[in-house]
């Protein structure tokens, strides 16, 4: 009972096709593909060593040439 043959396996696979269609079905397998390999990749690029954190400050201060840096000072 708790097993289900290659039989019932098949009946339910033709009882999805004929509610979904062969079309939808399809793209419902390339945005789970895609999902999937973007997973992978941002895992991969996640795995590599960032760089050095001041280097990454002080090229973003070198990008922010227009931003002005100010200082708030409370009224006495």
């Amino acid at each position: 009972m708790g097993s289900f043959s290659i039989w019932h396996w098949l009946i339910v696979l033709l009882i999805v096709v004929l509610v979904f269609g062969t079309k939808k079905l399809k793209n419902i397998g390339s945005d789970l593909g895609g999902a999937v390999k973007g997973f992978k990749d941002g895992v991969r690029d996640g795995s590599t060593a960032p760089a050095d954190p001041a280097q990454q400050v002080t090229a973003n201060k070198s990008a922010d040439a227009n931003t002005v840096d100010v200082e708030a000072k409370q009224k006495s």
